[in-house]
């Protein structure tokens, strides 16, 4: 396989992600969107690395930093929707904009 192969399938997740985060309006779905947004990085980083050829495997050692950073934000993320949730009784984004007290 070569690198256009999997560069294509990550612009193709990436922009799968990116549409999920501009129209959807539940926020659990916006957060899945930006998960898919940051496996379609990790696929870019591990196949740059490898066809690179890098001595150090810096491209998947950033992919392993992502997929920590991925792991915290699902946790606060999740943790800050329950929190809305509770107190507004809904997960809707566009009624989060809303500023009533």
């Amino acid at each position: 396989m070569t690198i256009i192969q999997f560069v294509l399938l990550g612009t193709a997740l990436f922009s799968m992600g990116l549409y999920g985060v501009i129209t959807r309006k539940n926020a659990v779905l916006v957060l899945a969107s930006v998960e898919l947004m940051l496996a379609a990085v990790n696929i870019n980083l591990v196949s740059f690395d490898a066809y690179l050829a890098d001595q150090l495997h810096a491209g998947q050692m950033l992919a392993l930093f992502v997929i920590a950073l991925a792991a915290a934000e699902v946790g606060i993320g999740i943790a800050i929707v329950l929190m809305i949730y509770r107190n507004r009784q809904t997960a809707d984004v566009d009624a989060l904009s809303e500023m009533k007290g």
